[in-house]
């Protein structure tokens, strides 16, 4: 649904009060507008559900810490807005639940932000859950950063036009996504999930070893998994062992479990671990 100014329904809770559509919350002069101190978590509701939603809204504040702002927002006042938000939408529909942090004011040397300037809002909005059809997927030349170089342990928005590149260079390729590799030529993740790969009945995934988000959807898949009595393995993967796999799959609050359908010229079929993690998903949402 289309509606404000272009925009799907939106509701923003910012400086006290419900705002409806996309409202302005930068200046030219915010730091988290041209010195890139904004953090932010997604959460999802679907289906008059929204799992983990507790779990995303702790991260933002660990997010906020990490890059040297000040988690004002207790947890419980990001639940019940989130609540109140959630009341202003129909019960089942497809929302994106966000919250987020900046700076307003520089610090020290003027590129730091100053801490006590952190301003914050929550947005939700209508957002449907894409299609199971799958993914075609390629390797990206571009390579994830490492905690030297950037605030990998944030959901940072630093981070996301690395990814970005990497999205689109695949998409002029004719692919709708990209394995990107860490600064060693180990795979890390897709540019816009987690990544899991099944051969032999076991499954493997990456392991979290500190160049990509360690996604709360990716670690809900593993312990459902696991639960489910299957195999899963957190390992060192190249590109090879993706190109060799029975099956690929995706994990990510965007759309939760998706499969890969094909990777470079070869095909794949959506497999029997696949389903189980997105029927194991499905399940554990709705519990």
């Amino acid at each position: 649904m289309v509606g404000w100014q272009g925009w799907s329904k939106t509701w923003t809770f910012f400086e006290g009060d419900w705002h409806e559509g996309n409202v302005a919350i930068l200046g030219p002069r915010s730091h988290g507008a041209w010195l890139a101190s904004t953090v932010f978590d997604g959460a999802r509701a679907f289906e008059g559900v929204a799992p983990d939603l507790d779990l995303h809204l702790r991260r933002i504040n660990r997010s906020a810490a990490a890059m040297f702002l000040d988690p004002v927002v207790p947890h419980e006042t990001w639940l019940g807005l989130a609540k109140e938000g959630l009341a202003r939408f129909d019960r089942n529909a497809a929302l994106y639940i966000k919250p987020m942090y900046w700076a307003e004011r520089t610090g020290f040397l003027t590129v730091s932000p100053d801490p006590a300037s952190t301003a914050w809002c929550l947005s939700l909005y209508e957002l449907p859950m894409p299609s199971e059809d799958g993914q075609a997927i390629t390797l990206s030349p571009f390579r994830r950063p490492t905690m030297e170089t950037m605030p990998v342990d944030a959901k940072a928005a630093c981070l996301y036009p690395n990814n970005a590149r990497a999205a689109l260079e695949a998409r002029s390729r004719g692919f709708d996504n990209a394995l990107l590799c860490d600064m060693l030529g180990n795979v890390a993740e897709l540019a816009s999930s987690n990544v899991f790969l099944a051969k032999g009945g076991v499954v493997f995934t990456p392991a979290a070893n500190g160049t990509f988000l360690n996604g709360i959807t990716r670690q809900r898949v593993i312990q459902l998994l696991r639960d489910d009595g299957v195999t899963v393995v957190e390992a060192t993967l190249t590109y090879r062992d993706f190109t060799q796999a029975d099956e690929i799959f995706s994990s990510g609050n965007y759309a939760k479990v998706l499969p890969v359908i094909r990777i470079d010229e070869r095909d794949l079929q959506p497999g029997p671990l696949y389903r189980r993690a997105r029927e194991l998903y499905w399940a554990f949402a709705h519990d």
